[in-house]
């Protein structure tokens, strides 16, 4: 098994779907520019409020992306 280095991001991931959603978003736009990601860990969950009813879920998460050389 090869030993690995790991760096991880910050990121804020939005939907007004889900909380699911919120994360998938953060990860697919990341990977456009962000090689060998391989994990996250969520930090904080919130979300915008409009006339009375949620409108926008809002996830921060970690990301540990391998670094390479």
């Amino acid at each position: 098994m090869e030993n690995h280095t790991y760096k991880k991001i910050e990121l804020t991931g939005t939907s007004d779907q889900s909380l699911e959603k919120a994360v998938e978003n953060a990860i697919e736009k990341a990977s456009n520019t962000v090689d060998d990601m391989r994990w996250f860990e969520v930090i904080e969950t919130r979300g915008s409020i409009e006339d009375g009813a949620v409108a926008q879920w809002q996830v921060v998460i970690k990301v540990g992306f391998t670094l390479k050389g």
